[in-house]
């Protein structure tokens, strides 16, 4: 029996201006505009728009203008897929990108990824292996692993409790991290996982004392990684534990305040702070763009931009929107942005990457991890 052909959701109606043809390559921009993650929703919309110009002046993509159709990816996973879907069944857009959790890529991947390019941009768990699904973020081989043992030689590190939201990135990065904490003659001492939401840490804090830990490994999202840092502080636990995160941007620091950043390390392909010319550069066009008073370019919200170099990359060098041909030809992509010069293998991107400390309200990057790339 064929399948119904979805129908568009009348809050998804495209406005007037966004045609649907040959002219355009329309792009469906997945990103939180609600609940924890919707802390750095401002940051996504204004990287991927910043670098949507950019490919615009330089010529578009195959001759078309790239425009970005907004779906907000912090409401339910299963609704955010059906509106994905409906957005390419019915011809509104040709690809997909954006940063979301990894709940709403499992939803999303397998309804469109066959049909349209999807261009991932959040760091995630690892194993993504679906056909037309490409990875500009980081994963745990490459992220956690060289920052816990940096921090476990720095800092004695030995006892690591784990503290993380209950969905399948935290849980599956918490089971790497078993592992990498045994490699550096450790051990995960404790583990909690927590509703999306969460504002109440009391419970968790005690274990964490009770258990000795001398290191937190922090899986949790927006918000309530900020209400987290906040109650850890008050609850005095900055003073005996160091916290490392693989999710905290400047942003999420900067709403926790400088009272509740103290022994916090953060792993990413990107910092605000990098002082390279390819960030530099970023900073400035990014700055001439919005101004001053635009929210800060961290490294959940700089993924799209690179979201956005990227699929416009695959589909310029397979010359076609065909998903089995960009997927043959990905491997010859690379492209330039404000992380360098980066290229894929296995359908990720390969990338630096860095340890900053939090001092204050920013970051001051450590060191370039040693993560094989």
């Amino acid at each position: 029996m064929q399948r119904p052909r979805p129908r568009l959701h009348p809050r998804l109606q495209a406005p007037e201006w966004f045609t649907a043809d040959d002219s355009t390559l329309n792009v469906a921009l997945v990103y939180p505009m609600q609940g924890p993650a919707g802390i750095f929703g401002p940051a996504c919309e204004a990287c991927a728009r910043l670098a949507a110009e950019e490919v615009n002046r330089a010529g578009g993509v195959l001759g078309r203008e790239l425009r970005l159709l907004e779906v907000d990816g912090g409401a339910d996973p299963q609704r955010v897929a059906g509106e994905v879907e409906a957005l390419v069944a019915t011809g509104v857009v040709q690809g997909v990108t954006g940063w979301h959790i990894s709940s709403v890529r499992q939803a999303l991947a397998p309804r469109v990824a066959h049909r349209v390019p999807y261009v991932y941009t959040a760091l995630y768990e690892g194993g993504e292996r679906t056909e037309g699904v490409f990875l500009a973020g980081e994963t745990p081989a490459g992220q956690l692993r060289p920052a816990m043992r940096l921090i476990g030689e720095a800092r004695g590190v030995r006892r690591w409790f784990v503290v993380g939201n209950n969905y399948v990135w935290p849980r599956q990065t918490a089971r790497a991290a078993r592992r990498y904490a045994r490699e550096n003659r450790g051990r995960v001492c404790g583990e909690a996982y927590l509703p999306l939401g969460t504002d109440d840490f009391t419970d968790v804090l005690r274990r964490i004392e009770h258990a000795d830990a001398d290191g937190v490994l922090m899986l949790l999202v927006g918000s309530d990684a900020v209400r987290f840092n906040r109650a850890f502080g008050a609850f005095g636990l900055d003073r005996r534990c160091v916290r490392l995160s693989t999710l905290m941007d400047e942003n999420m620091l900067l709403a926790s305040g400088p009272e509740a950043t103290r022994d916090l390390f953060s792993t990413a392909g990107f910092f605000a702070s990098l002082a390279n010319q390819d960030t530099l550069d970023f900073h400035g066009s990014y700055a001439a763009r919005y101004g001053v008073d635009a929210p800060a370019p961290g490294s959940l919200g700089e993924s799209c931009y690179e979201g956005v170099m990227l699929l416009a990359a695959l589909v310029e060098r397979a010359r076609t929107l065909d998903v089995s041909a960009i997927g043959a030809a990905a491997e010859a992509v690379s492209y330039e942005g404000p992380r360098g010069l980066l290229r894929l293998r296995d359908r990720h991107v390969r990338q630096r990457i860095y340890l900053a400390e939090a001092d204050g309200l920013d970051f001051t990057v450590l060191a370039q991890l040693d993560n094989g790339n």
